[in-house]
């Protein structure tokens, strides 16, 4: 099933990590949680419109829609041409929220079992291997399905290669369970300056004379759309507000941060030089200074290898992580911020704090982070980076 919230608790006004007026939830036990800004959304999505004008898009929502809830984003991509996904389960929830648009399983299915309710919920799969064939040979459905044929271009993780395919699409154009085809490749290094050109070349070779429509860019890809081309393009993290680059920052590419994770500080401890802070004093001060303590750990979603010198905005200014992460909190060297005080407000990631920067700081990649956020965390849905009362 698709994973959901208890309701937006009622508001009370604080302030945001960039010391603007913001509303959180009043009736939370923790100042932990994540603010969501559908306006961001939408405007990002905006942003893989300009850069592909000539494709259709499939909005990619899985995991959970990168961690930021499926059901709460969906207002924000009704721009979209369709969605796609991993999970069957969603896909059937969100049938049964009326949504009408194609749904893609990215994966396909699994078992022939599975085919007569994607028949039913009128699902389009990705097929990848010569199992899936046969299963779609021998179905009985009430209703033919859209089939996308996966091409290995280099991932060499799902697809056929291209030897294969021409007498995969022979099959398949015979097959009574299919409706309609369209060719898929994924690009592994479109995030590289040179790793474009090879796999376009090898996707292209591998489609040649075949008439169907193409869909090979992900977010990297559609940001390279006039070198990538294709009919149908599937952004991923650039909708959340993320890059795919490894040097080209989001707003270099265009896109503002959706999800923002905001917290305390909760408490506050001064210093002497020599003193040691946390778990396996990893953190010792050469210095009198303070630290304050924010209500955020690794069981809320917060990397625990994340080292000390990890940034966090606290009153708007540029902190550090100051000390292990632990499960329910982590330290922080207030020496830049010297009015922060308790309820002073931190921002984990994200508005101001761009994901992929903790990410780096933490050697891992914003996706990572944006999908760990834990259930015991609280969303709240909000536009243009204020609560929306209404809501």
């Amino acid at each position: 099933m698709v994973r959901t919230f208890r309701d937006d608790p009622p508001f009370t006004s604080t302030t945001s990590g960039t010391g603007n007026p913001v509303s959180r939830p009043c009736a939370m036990a923790r100042p932990l949680y994540a603010q969501l800004n559908l306006s961001a959304l939408r405007a990002n999505l905006a942003q893989v419109r300009k850069s592909a004008p000539k494709a259709q898009v499939l909005a990619v929502v899985k995991a959970n829609a990168y961690g930021h809830g499926l059901v709460r984003v969906l207002p924000a991509l009704d721009d979209a041409d369709g969605l796609a996904l991993l999970e069957l389960d969603a896909a059937i929830a969100l049938r049964a929220l009326h949504y009408t648009r194609r749904i893609l399983l990215l994966e396909g299915f699994f078992a022939a079992e599975e085919l007569p309710e994607i028949a039913a919920k009128r699902l389009g799969v990705v097929i990848h291997h010569a199992e899936q064939v046969r299963m779609l040979e021998h179905a009985h459905l009430a209703r033919p399905l859209e089939v996308f044929v996966k091409i290995n271009i280099g991932m060499n993780r799902l697809g056929f290669r291209a030897a294969e395919v021409s007498g995969i699409i022979e099959r398949l154009t015979q097959c009574d369970s299919v409706a309609a085809l369209r060719l898929m490749g994924h690009l592994a290094r479109a995030d590289e300056e040179d790793g474009v050109k090879d796999q376009v070349a090898a996707f292209d070779a591998a489609c040649k004379g075949l008439p169907y429509p193409r869909s090979i860019a992900n977010s990297a890809g559609i940001v390279r759309y006039n070198e990538v081309g294709g009919d149908i393009v599937r952004p991923g993290i650039m909708l959340y507000g993320g890059t795919p680059f490894p040097y080209d920052t989001a707003e270099m590419i265009g896109v503002q941060p959706v999800m923002t994770l905001r917290s305390e500080i909760i408490a506050l401890q001064d210093l002497r030089p020599n003193d040691s802070v946390g778990y396996g004093a990893a953190y010792t001060a050469s210095r009198a200074h303070r630290i304050g303590v924010v209500a955020c750990g690794y069981a809320d979603g917060y990397p625990r290898h994340a080292p000390n010198g990890t940034p966090v905005l606290v009153c708007g200014k540029k902190a550090r992580i100051a000390g292990r992460v632990s499960m329910d909190m982590i330290t922080i060297d207030l020496t830049d911020v010297p009015e922060a005080t308790i309820g002073s407000p931190v921002v984990l990631w994200g508005e101001g704090l761009p994901v992929d920067d903790v990410a780096s700081a933490a050697a891992t990649v914003g996706y990572e982070l944006l999908c760990a956020v834990a259930p015991r965390v609280p969303f709240v849905v909000t536009n243009v980076g204020r609560i929306d009362l209404e809501l």
